[in-house]
């Protein structure tokens, strides 16, 4: 089974995310802040794609947390969301290979965007 790190610091977003992740049939993990993640990358925990706020209230913030979860788990598929716009300064710190959702976005676009990252699961 696919398994989804959400890294969120507002409560109904972080709730909302999970449910439509579990509603792909993909096993979730959720944190509040960058600690939280951090201590769930850094577990035996499988997992297979880090969707991440960028800003996540208190550091680290969702570049730093990509980068950090990538040095320990290189294959990780890395899924940004915000509502600041992307800028290129900000494109420049995404991990290689990341993806990046605004806010607000749609079931279908948060969905759109993990299949795009991910294969469905079995």
């Amino acid at each position: 089974m696919t398994t989804t790190l959400i890294a969120e610091d507002e409560p109904t977003i972080l709730a909302l995310a999970e449910g439509l992740v579990a509603s792909l049939g993909h096993s979730t993990l959720t944190a509040h802040n960058g600690v939280e993640a951090l201590a769930l990358i850094e577990s035996e925990a499988p997992i297979d794609l880090l969707f991440t706020d960028l800003n996540l209230g208190r550091p680290p913030d969702g570049f730093d947390l990509a980068r950090t979860a990538r040095e320990r788990r290189p294959k990780l598929k890395v899924l940004y969301t915000s509502g600041q716009a992307m800028t290129d300064g900000m494109q420049a710190l995404m991990v290689e290979g990341g993806a990046f959702l605004p806010k607000p976005y749609t079931p279908e676009e948060l969905m759109a965007s993990i299949t795009s990252l991910l294969p469905m699961p079995n």
